[in-house]
């Protein structure tokens, strides 16, 4: 039986780019600094009030387009998002009620990076049990709510330098806020009408045991008040040199896993979309699978990390380019914060 495929795609990153040494003005670092150790260039942020729901919108309606449907012909919506407008609702309802699509089910992803492996599988599910037709899949991020600098000094809202306490602030946490970036990107998903063709496969994986390679510390529910109001709680903490080694061998692990269930031999597969974390990760995993560079493409080096987001901002720009074509076998794999990682095959 052919598994669900991509019918059309878009992205949406808000606002200008922010360049590398644009975040020397808030905190000790530069562009060589943080390209060597990151493969990222610049990165974009969501406007104050701007939400993932905001930053979605046109990301679907652009794959509603490119998918040649109408945007009433949708009947499930994942969102998936680590961001999210509020600790509750969720961001998937405020989509479809700003789509104009009021009543379609709307299911909220918290996979972090990871997301897009997970929501394949769970969309393929929808489709087979025939609790959904055409899937609108979207992974927004609007990380600029936890970055830990000064907006007004960054954005050139004033004239004055960062506070003594500012610059030490931000430069404590510099090691996971020049990573991220904000943006959206959508899929509308569809079974195939080829057999053999759409999804094939995906293999998912969790391990709390990892939770603390990445995690933000406020925010909990463990408290009797639960947002801890210290000054760094509401930025990520991250064990950079574990969570690298995690990711290195955890991904190839999963795709070798994958390709091995389904009698896949590597070298089949036509495109690795992997997720964009880090350029040294995705080139340690691409030698470690002995895959060559070019099928291995990447984009961080213009949005930086947009967790959720990346993949499908990732396969719109490859297929609007004429990259991807119909027939061409996909891998996507990723891993995120919980620990949760997967991969999952697609022939389009």
């Amino acid at each position: 039986m052919p598994g669900i495929t991509i019918l059309g795609s878009g992205r949406h990153v808000p606002g200008r780019p922010i360049l590398n040494d644009e975040l020397s003005k808030v905190m000790d670092t530069s562009d060589e600094w943080i390209r060597p150790r990151s493969g990222i260039a610049q990165r974009h942020y969501a406007a104050e009030g701007e939400g993932v729901s905001d930053l979605a919108l046109p990301a679907a309606e652009r794959a509603i387009e490119r998918a040649g449907i109408a945007k009433e012909e949708i009947d499930y919506v994942i969102f998936c998002t680590m961001t999210p407008e509020h600790a509750f609702p969720g961001s998937g309802a405020l989509l479809g009620a700003k789509l104009g699509i009021p009543g379609v089910p709307a299911l909220d992803v918290r996979q972090q990076c990871a997301a897009m492996p997970f929501s394949m599988q769970l969309a393929d599910g929808l489709v087979a049990s025939g609790a959904a037709r055409t899937v609108l899949l979207v992974g927004a991020e609007a990380h600029a709510g936890f970055m830990p600098w000064p907006w007004d000094v960054l954005m050139g809202e004033t004239d004055r330098r960062p506070t003594a306490e500012e610059w030490d602030f931000a430069s404590r946490h510099r090691g996971t806020a020049v990573l991220f970036g904000d943006g959206a990107g959508a899929l509308v998903l569809r079974k195939s009408e080829v057999e053999g063709h759409g999804l094939i496969g995906a293999i998912n994986h969790s391990d709390g045991r990892g939770a603390d390679q990445i995690w933000v510390p406020g925010g909990m529910f463990t408290q009797r008040h639960y947002w801890n109001a210290s000054i760094d709680s509401h930025v990520p903490t991250m064990k950079g040199k574990e969570l690298f080694k995690s990711a290195v061998t955890l991904l190839p692990r999963v795709v070798r896993e994958l390709c091995s269930k389904h009698g896949v031999p590597l070298e089949q597969v036509d495109w690795f979309v992997a997720h964009q974390a880090n350029d040294r990760i995705n080139a340690s995993v691409r030698q470690n699978l002995g895959i060559p560079e070019d099928k291995v493409p990447s984009n961080i080096a213009r949005y930086g990390n947009t967790s959720a987001g990346t993949i499908p901002i990732l396969f719109d720009e490859l297929s609007r380019e004429g990259k991807v074509k119909k027939g061409e076998l996909l891998c996507f794999l990723a891993l995120g914060a919980g620990l949760n990682w997967g991969a999952a095959l697609m022939r389009l």
